[in-house]
């Protein structure tokens, strides 16, 4: 299943306004909302009962409009960035600008980037001009969904806008640590997912 331009116009405009959407990645289905927005993140985290001390990801559409946003970042973290954007990573980064608090929670010196790999029907989501703060759209805690059908009811019904993407890889992003890539050249591997432990060294080269 593809979706449509139209699709990508609904999901910024849904963004946009203060709505709560559920949406397809290219690893599971996620749940999203402006990450500027205190009320719409509130929302966002109730209907998943996530604690609210806990970071979610801010997601751009393409590498280029994440970098024009992220303007402080220093060369070793451009290199990373583009050596493993766009592709099925959470890179946690030094949030010197203190960006999106409503997605950094009670860590704002932390910033979690996600860039999509945008392929097999989900081409059109690229046309998406706004971050949004991003997490699996599941209960807090439950598994994630790799269709529609497996996200729960609650979901469904509390959001303002649902879009189906058909069925997707199922398996979570790779949680990858480069707060340490500028002053020491350590990144780390905090939970391995659709990208193996294996292929981040062959990107990234072996941490000090």
């Amino acid at each position: 299943m593809s979706l449509a331009v139209e699709d990508a116009a609904q999901l910024e405009d849904c963004v946009a306004g203060g709505g709560v959407a559920v949406f397809p990645t290219d690893t599971v289905y996620g749940v999203c909302c402006d990450p500027d927005s205190e009320r719409a993140a509130a929302r966002l985290y109730e209907l998943k009962g996530r604690p609210a001390t806990r970071a979610s990801a801010v997601m751009f559409f393409t590498l280029e409009s994440a970098l024009s946003k992220l303007d402080d970042l220093h060369d070793c973290e451009l290199l990373a960035l583009k050596a493993l954007l766009p592709g099925a990573v959470t890179a946690l980064l030094a949030n010197r600008g203190r960006r999106y608090g409503p997605a950094c929670t009670v860590d704002p010196g932390t910033l979690g980037l996600r860039v999509p790999l945008l392929e097999d029907g989900l081409e059109a989501l690229r046309g998406v001009g706004r971050p949004v703060l991003q997490s699996s759209a599941n209960l807090s805690g439950r598994p994630d969904a790799r269709s529609l059908a497996e996200v729960p009811a609650e979901l469904h019904e509390g959001v303002d806008l649902v879009l189906d993407g058909g069925e997707l890889p199922g398996r979570p992003s790779t949680v990858l640590d480069l707060r340490e890539l500028h002053e020491h050249g350590r990144w780390s591997v905090l939970r391995e997912g659709a990208l193996a432990y294996e292929d981040v060294v062959a990107l990234l080269g072996p941490s000090r």
